[in-house]
């Protein structure tokens, strides 16, 4: 299953393990099962600490394996063959079963290992998801770190009647013993806030107590990131703090139009760009949502915790969200149905009917997608045409399982209570009512700003966005905003980059002419 390229990446990864790793194989009579004993046996072949059993009819799910250091029972399985985007989650699972160190912060592995209780995890995925990595190898982690925690990742396409038992339409979705413990992309340090109830507090007080920032960067997208490292170069106390460091960067599939680099994927590049901030004297403060500004010689940042920051001046980099419909339905059936990631989500739909809400790029590109997944794609548009490229319009048009609403206005998501079976539009020409039978919707209508918690402080355009001058400046003195957020247009991850680090030198000018603390950092930078 392995080409010659890849074996010789993972022989030099697997000379990193000094521990005998244990694979045991759960296998049946299915092709699966074969692809999967293949794949493990090439796997032990690459290093003589590696040792394969298999079983038949043990009780566990088949086709899958555990990962054990030989001796002990660290509670890790692959339910499922982990290649596309789990093949890094198995490979840093038997690097960290091996005994390679992970790389997490001292202060982390010591709150995994202080977790009490019995733990059992089950992650649902697909393998065309870029968010379901981050979480299998999350818990994976946590498994190795401590053996009240057992982990396994399941292949939701393969595993499909549990998929159904289970009324799973979202990936990853995550079950803790037994019981629905989250949906959607989760870093480790967000899993372990959600099981140790008492750390939010502890990192409210530690932010409390924190010292002015001369610049602080609201959110941690491109343009966030960039204002940080333009910043701390020039030798100022700066800070991040951020919902998701990553931002919306964290949920795009694939990248290919970032200058000086072919091709990447969203979540690769996020961890670039946290990995290039934290080079810096940057002061990172993750999974903390702002909640309200505070104008003023001195800055105030005011947090959903009930912490808040204060700083001589402000990047406001919150970037933007999916935009939703707003119509009955759509918040009651949300990952039952309503999604709003086609590579994520997809593969559960396999063999029905959806349909894709939006005619521009993005979900014309998401039709054409799920066309090879699913029976059937109706794709609505509210306007009297396609708004997508010339050639993405030519190929969705050569789809046979592919219908074309326009002039479509969705009025309402339908459903059993369970999950949907249904959607309404109103035909903007004739003002008839329709009504589509299928079992997903994806909506893929645009973005919307992160504006909410700023309203009545800086000012806004129309559409939410924050108004800002050619310097990046707002309407309020020291605040600067960059990037998704703002009313510069096209919204692309090169721009959010040049704008976040001309908001960082626009700040650092305004500092450097009304505020003496940076006088020190001006000679520095000189």
């Amino acid at each position: 299953m392995l080409d010659t390229n890849l074996k010789n990446q993972l022989k030099a990864y697997l000379e990193k393990v000094t521990q005998p790793i244990d694979i045991t194989a759960s296998l049946d009579d299915s092709d699966k099962s074969r692809e999967m004993q293949e794949l493990l046996k090439e796997i032990a072949e690459l290093s003589p600490r590696i040792t394969l059993t298999e079983r038949r009819g043990d009780g566990e799910r088949a086709p899958s394996f555990a990962l054990n250091r030989t001796g002990s029972d660290m509670g890790i399985r692959f339910a499922g063959i982990p290649m596309g985007h789990e093949f890094t989650s198995l490979v840093l699972a038997l690097l960290q079963v091996g005994g390679h160190p992970p790389k997490a912060d001292a202060d982390v592995l010591e709150q995994i290992r202080n977790l009490d209780g019995e733990y059992l995890f089950e992650t649902y995925i697909s393998l065309s998801c870029q968010n379901c990595p981050e979480v299998v190898q999350s818990l994976n982690l946590m498994a190795v770190i401590n053996p009240k925690i057992r982990h396994v990742m399941i292949d939701g396409a393969l595993f499909q009647d549990e998929v159904n038992a289970r009324q799973i339409m979202a990936v990853p979705t995550v079950f803790l013993n037994g019981e629905t413990f989250g949906q959607g992309r989760m870093g480790l340090e967000e899993i372990l806030a959600k099981l140790d109830t008492g750390a939010a507090e502890r990192e409210a007080a530690k932010i409390g107590q924190k010292d002015v920032f001369d610049l602080l960067v609201v959110g941690g997208g491109p343009a966030g990131a960039s204002a940080a490292i333009y910043s701390a170069r020039k030798g100022i106390r700066t800070g991040v703090v951020a919902e998701r460091f990553g931002g919306q960067v964290l949920d795009t599939m694939g990248i290919e139009n970032f200058i000086s680099v072919k091709e990447t994927e969203g979540p690769k590049l996020a961890a670039a760009l946290e990995q290039h901030v934290k080079t810096y004297d940057v002061d990172v403060m993750n999974l903390q949502r702002a909640a309200a500004l505070v104008p003023g010689d001195i800055i105030e940042i005011k947090l959903a915790s009930g912490a808040s920051l204060k700083a001589r001046s402000v990047v406001l980099a919150t970037g933007a969200r999916w935009r939703e419909m707003n119509v009955p339905g759509e918040k009651e059936y949300r990952n039952k149905g309503v999604a709003y990631c086609p590579h994520c989500d997809g593969p559960l739909f396999k063999g029905k009917r959806v349909a894709v809400i939006g005619g521009g790029n993005s979900g014309v590109e998401a039709a054409i997608d799920l066309a090879g997944i699913v029976a059937h794609v109706t794709l609505l548009e509210f306007d009297s045409k396609l708004r997508a490229d010339a050639v993405l319009q030519r190929k969705l048009h050569s789809l046979p399982n592919v219908k074309v609403i326009l002039n479509a206005q969705t009025t309402e998501v339908t459903g059993d209570s369970a999950k949907v079976n249904g959607l309404r539009y109103k035909d903007r020409n004739s003002g008839e009512e329709q009504k589509v039978e299928l079992e997903g919707i994806f909506v893929q209508i645009g973005l919307l700003p992160n504006t909410d918690w700023l309203k009545g402080t800086v000012a806004l355009s129309s559409r939410g966005e924050i108004e800002v001058d050619a310097r990046g400046q707002t309407s309020v003195p020291g605040v600067f905003a960059a990037g998704d957020v703002t009313t510069v247009p096209y919204k692309q991850i090169v721009i959010a980059m040049g704008e976040g680090s001309k908001a960082a030198l626009s700040a650092f000018d305004h500092l450097i002419r009304s505020s003496a603390p940076v006088e020190d950092a001006v000679a520095v930078a000189a």
